[in-house]
């Protein structure tokens, strides 16, 4: 009797070393003595076997070991429905939780952290609803978990924290964790920071700490940061891998490149620069700091065996230069044949740098691949990522269609369609979307507004705009920003109120950027005012001098405004300087190809069928009232004829693009050309007489927003 106890004891201890080192071979060994019956059987040892398999990612065997135990308790599915939520089949865990006869706290812990994991927030609050109706004793981790299902629900979570309060969870040091992160990244940093500092010295843990450092450099108080670093080094807390990467977000958030070098050295002294967390970190740093993604790429070399995070900080960095697109999309695939499989921060992404490059092919390439996924994690994101996508590719019907069939949205779907109808000149729709947000009780962002003061400033709704602005900080408490500024400037520059404007410059509570004078600048374009467009010029290049913009601008009003002289000055100060001007050019895919199209350019191939195109289409756009509006044609002197100056604007890159398109495309098919500068006076009124002529709707998307041309009128009602 004692060798057959001892037998078991030994056996007991053999399995648990077996899975806490993984050995799955020498567990192998054990479950087949198991079950040869050389060991007593008991659901105990049964259960043990499932936890090993699932800590192996061994599903179908833990399954298989489950299913063999003859009396399988509620630790016999806890291990099963963690292991299948683990991998994230929500789905089967789910089933799972539903079998178990009386499931109980861990049961409960663990589908909801599930739940909040793939940010199914309805779920898990309908599992912690359920868990009070039972009378259930919760636990820390519980609230936790909830807090973090509830994500970008500010409400909720104001909610949760008052409950945690009532029944005495705020004390765990988890719950005051989720809570601090939550409200950081909801951007509400003074209830971060009072949790943070109501937890007290002798309860913060290194998650605490990293918690609150990251929040810091989420709203760009890198001082801050810094101070609670070196406090954390002073306490004597453990510097892991967790809270470099934490301080190196910091200096991301703030764009400081001289403290993430110094990090960098830390971290190679510490042996972390090869470290996934830390490595990803440094990425990200260089990538947002102005670095280059040269010098990500040699940090993403150096990690050793880059796992998906890796993969998507890389592919996000060079999503975020729009330059570097086609990068993004090839690092995409690079990491789908290295054998990930991507999630949806792979595909919000990869979208992302599609969205840069409107391309119609890969747009439904990217959104098929979505679908045939089946995202088991946000997939909300995703939908949003969609949504931007098809608006920013010109195609805003699918991205209605997208919003509507979407089983549920948030802040960034609302000021996702928001932006889409501001950028395609439909204003009206924009607004009636912000009030259904504000009649639902969705808080509207930052980013809302700029969306929202946009729309007013493209179709000249003063009142509105004036109206939304104020809303801003004294109804949501929303302190304006640069770029609301600038849209206010835009709005009543564009209305002809360029006192106001001016005006509005001059009371800013900050020094107004090169944003806000190159809104004046435009708007004095339009309204020929020489002395205030020489004033906003100057401002624009005090902060930055090498930007050609306000060169380009101020030398084509002077030569609008027939001072040749002045105009010939600002080229010449531009040549001394060494500031080129960025050539314009446009696009269109056609057959998944792209063509581009510089003006003047006589390199692509099909060159002569276009002119010949274009001038039989000037013949007829001509007895339909076309006048060439010569004052687009920039040229450098007033010796150039008339003549000359009709067959430079003919020659226009967008019109080359045009053209092109309607040659080598069928009857009554739409087109979509793309141009890296602002669209051409008189480009917007050939094009507007050639969608007439040809029966053909012609999108370009220009550097600021998408004109629509159908029946010889554009979506922006002439107001650009």
């Amino acid at each position: 009797m004692t060798q057959i106890s001892w037998t078991l004891q030994s056996f007991r201890q053999i399995l648990k070393s077996c899975i806490a080192t993984r050995d799955l071979l020498s567990g192998k060994s054990l479950h087949a003595i198991y079950l040869k019956s050389l060991v007593p059987s008991s659901t105990y040892l049964s259960n043990h076997f499932i936890l090993l398999y699932s800590k192996c990612n061994l599903l179908t065997t833990a399954h298989h070991a489950f299913n063999q135990t003859h009396e399988p308790n509620v630790f016999s599915f806890n291990a099963l429905v963690a292991a299948y939520a683990k991998e994230s089949l929500i789905h089967v865990a789910r089933h799972l939780f539903d079998q178990i006869p009386q499931p109980d706290l861990v049961s409960f812990n663990t589908l909801i952290n599930a739940y909040a994991d793939r940010g199914d927030t309805l779920s898990a609050l309908s599992l912690f609803r359920e868990m009070r109706e039972m009378d259930l004793v919760m636990d820390g981790f519980t609230f936790s978990g909830v807090i973090t299902a509830c994500c970008c629900d500010v409400g909720l979570i104001r909610q949760m924290h008052s409950l945690a309060i009532l029944s005495g969870f705020d004390s765990y040091v988890s719950v005051k964790n989720s809570l601090l992160t939550y409200y950081s990244k909801n951007g509400i940093l003074e209830e971060a920071e009072m949790v943070f500092d109501g937890m007290g010295e002798e309860v913060r843990d290194e998650v605490s700490w990293n918690s609150m450092i990251v929040a810091y450099g989420q709203h760009k108080r890198g001082l801050e940061a810094l101070a609670l670093y070196r406090h954390m080094v002073h306490r004597g807390f453990e510097i892991d891998m967790f809270t470099l990467a934490s301080v190196l977000t910091t200096f991301s958030c703030a764009e400081a490149l001289s403290g993430g070098l110094q990090f960098h050295a830390k971290s190679i002294k510490g042996g972390f620069n090869k470290n996934h967390h830390v490595g990803s970190g440094l990425i990200d740093m260089y990538a947002k700091c102005g670095a280059g993604m040269s010098e990500s790429r040699k940090v993403f070399e150096e990690i050793r065996g880059s796992d998906l995070v890796v993969w998507n900080t890389m592919i996000s960095g060079y999503a975020q230069n729009k330059e570097l697109s086609v990068e993004a999309l090839e690092c995409f695939r690079q990491m789908q044949r290295a054998g990930y499989w991507p999630d949806d921060c792979s595909f919000v992404c990869a979208i992302s740098a599609c969205s840069n490059l409107s391309s119609p092919s890969q747009v439904k390439q990217f959104h098929a691949l979505a679908m045939k996924s089946e995202i088991p994690s946000n997939q909300i994101s995703v939908n949003n990522a969609l949504v931007a996508m098809y608006s920013k590719c010109g195609n805003l019907q699918d991205a209605r269609k997208l919003f509507h069939r979407m089983p549920k949205h948030n802040t960034v779907t609302l000021n996702s369609i928001i932006a889409g109808y501001a950028q395609h000149g439909i204003g009206t729709e924009s607004l009636n979307l912000f009030e259904q947000m504000l009649a639902a009780s969705i808080a509207p962002t930052s980013i809302t507004f700029v969306s929202i003061l946009s729309a007013c400033a493209h179709t000249g709704r003063v009142e509105e705009g004036t109206k939304y602005f104020k809303m801003m900080k004294d109804i949501f408490g929303i302190e304006p920003e640069a770029e609301h500024y600038s849209c206010m400037i835009d709005l009543l520059g564009r209305a002809g109120k360029l006192s106001e404007a001016e005006r509005l410059i001059d009371t800013m509570p900050f020094s107004p950027g090169s944003a806000a004078w190159a809104a004046l600048l435009g708007a004095c374009r339009k309204y020929g005012n020489m002395e205030l467009a020489e004033k906003a010029a100057n401002q624009f290049l005090q902060l930055e001098p090498t930007n050609a913009v306000p060169y380009v601008m101020l030398a084509s009003m002077y030569s609008g405004a027939r001072k040749w002289e002045e105009a010939a000055r600002i080229r010449k100060l531009m040549r001394d300087r060494g500031i080129k001007k960025k050539p314009g050019c446009s696009w269109i895919e056609l057959n998944n190809r792209v063509h581009v199209f510089v003006a003047e350019d006589n390199s692509h191939p099909r060159i002569k069928e276009i002119h010949m195109y274009l001038d039989e289409m000037f013949v007829k756009m001509k007895r339909a009232g076309y006048v060439p509006d010569v004052r687009w044609a920039f040229v450098k002197d007033n010796e150039t004829g008339e003549q000359e100056k009709e067959i430079m604007l003919a020659h226009h890159s967008e019109k080359l693009a045009v053209a092109f398109g309607l040659l080598f495309t069928k009857d009554g098919e739409p087109l979509l050309v793309v141009k890296n500068l602002r669209i051409c006076g008189d480009c917007h009124n050939a094009i507007k007489l050639i969608s007439s002529i040809a029966q053909r709707k012609i999108t370009v998307r220009d550097a600021f927003r998408f004109h629509c041309f159908e029946d010889g009128r554009c979506s922006c009602g002439d107001y650009w």
